[in-house]
């Protein structure tokens, strides 16, 4: 009876720990009508994209705002965005879910979103106890384009995010090389030369843009690796700081999956980045 009341406790101290380590918050992104519809909202079929905060029990200033991958035809928010919540937060890092709105028909849909979660973290830093100028884009997959189109494109200073962290990102709209579903939801199946030029991150980086963590797996038959090098060698060729990471299995999507045999690896290569490089 005794371990038994034993086990009891521990089990709800675990869960007490549990809720705790969970204080998070969930707002919608616009506060008003969104700047751009896409096929979907014109025919009234209504999403309203959210940011999930959670805060880290004893902040030290940076915030890291995910934008899940699903090839712009879905949002994979748990894979991607919620399941890495508690292990941010265990760094000291606000943990920002994006659950953005899809292209269906018009690309600066999903762009519009992406800035406007920069733009709100900055807004709210102070009573989020975030440092403004500590604010991170972490992308995979889909998301991945998504965090370095921003990274890259960004329009003002207020939206160019500090650093940011791609895991097997999609860079390059060049038909060759591209997710091909990637490519036909966020540009359509014909695009112009311009279009394809504009998106294909690796074309737009700049001395300004900010410093980038990369990760992936050789084997990736979804996202060819080329994405990630196209991008290291352009970033290395603006003298902008990099990291790389590539493991030679694990395929596409392991995100924070225990199943992932580096798992341990990458996490704690980012760790030691976030540590060293976002200071």
């Amino acid at each position: 009876m005794r371990y038994k009341f034993k086990y009891l406790l521990i089990a709800l101290m675990m869960l007490s720990v549990n809720s705790f380590a969970q204080n998070k918050e969930v707002l919608p992104l616009w506060s008003n009508s969104t700047p751009y519809v896409n096929t979907a909202e014109k025919s009234k079929i209504k999403f309203s994209p959210t940011l999930t905060i959670y805060h880290a029990n004893n902040p030290n200033g940076k915030a890291v705002i995910s934008c899940p991958g699903g090839g712009y035809s879905s949002v994979s928010t748990q894979l991607e965005g919620h399941d890495m919540a508690s292990w941010f937060n265990d760094m000291g890092i606000t943990y920002i879910v994006l659950d953005y709105r899809l292209p269906k028909g018009n690309y600066l849909v999903p762009l519009s979103d992406v800035e406007q979660a920069i733009l709100t973290t900055r807004k709210n830093a102070a009573s989020w106890k975030i440092k403004p100028n500590k604010i991170g884009l972490m992308g995979a997959s889909a998301g991945g384009h998504l965090a370095a189109t921003q990274s890259t494109l960004f329009k003002t200073r207020a939206a160019r995010p500090d650093f940011q962290i791609l895991l097997y990102p999609v860079i390059t709209m060049n038909e060759k090389f591209t997710h091909k579903v990637s490519r036909d939801e966020f540009l359509g199946k014909n695009p112009s030369t311009e279009l394809v030029n504009l998106y294909s991150c690796d074309k737009q980086v700049t001395r300004d843009t900010p410093p980038a963590f990369i990760t992936l797996s050789t084997d990736d038959t979804v996202v060819p690796a080329q994405n990630s090098i196209f991008y290291y060698l352009a970033l290395l060729k603006k003298k902008v700081s990099v990291a790389l990471f590539a493991y030679p299995t694990g395929g596409h999507g392991w995100a924070y999956k225990d199943s992932f045999k580096y798992k341990k690896e990458w996490t704690s290569e980012l760790e030691k980045w976030l540590q060293e490089v976002v200071k």
